[in-house]
């Protein structure tokens, strides 16, 4: 497949998206904590805040990487902007507007599965990408794509069933574009997005209804 840039103009935007927006990647990768927190700790609002904080990371990507600085050498990101920030509206709409998304760590293969995307996307990607002789700022930072698109399907593996599938229909799609970077210049951290596709898939299709787990009232002492 031949891609309409080189790998050095594909570091290249790294290096001018991350100097231009520090300290965002900062920010970006606290709230992701704070949506880790909160899945595994559930509260009244868990659903809302999580959600939330993935339409924000998926708007982020949208606007701030794609619209603004990958369009530079790839007339697709256009496309793939629009489809970033429908991503972040759809968790929006279903987490947020409908409360309709729930979460909570569960002691199963769904469970260990989205804790080991999430460690994989906040700390096995940086340190394979330093591995890979791939050093900051010319390094896909959280907030960006790939390890984005790994930690959200991470974190939909908390979702309680029966959970809308929509919201993870554009973050399987981004594995499937994403992962060629894996191959075709030379990202090898990227091949993680080949293994989030398939949890992703695994999620759209087996979201069997099941005992929903209480989260605690007011008089259970929930702040």
């Amino acid at each position: 497949m031949q891609l309409p840039f080189t790998a050095e103009q594909f570091f290249a935007v790294f290096r001018a998206y991350n100097a231009s927006v520090w300290p965002a990647q900062a920010l970006l990768l606290a709230l992701a904590l704070i949506a880790l927190a909160s899945a595994i700790v559930p509260r009244r609002w868990s659903g809302a805040t999580v959600s939330a904080i993935l339409a924000f990371l998926w708007l982020w990507m949208g606007l701030a990487y794609h619209l603004a600085f990958f369009t530079s050498i790839n007339p697709l990101a256009y496309v793939f902007a629009a489809i970033s920030v429908a991503g972040g509206l759809i968790f929006l709409w279903y987490g947020v507007v409908r409360r309709s998304l729930r979460f909570q760590l569960a002691r199963n293969t769904r469970g260990v599965v989205g804790i080991a995307l999430v460690v994989y996307a906040l700390a096995a990607y940086p340190a394979w990408s330093a591995y890979a002789g791939h050093h900051y700022p010319a390094l896909p930072t959280f907030g960006l794509p790939c390890p984005t698109t790994i930690f959200t399907i991470g974190v939909l593996a908390f979702a309680v069933p029966p959970y809308p599938r929509a919201p993870l229909i554009v973050p399987v799609l981004w594995c499937m574009v994403g992962s060629q970077a894996a191959f075709l210049l030379g990202v090898p951290q990227d091949s993680g997005l080949v293994v989030a596709a398939l949890a992703g898939v695994v999620l759209l299709v087996r979201n069997k209804r099941g005992r929903r787990p209480a989260l605690p009232s007011a008089s259970d002492g929930m702040p």
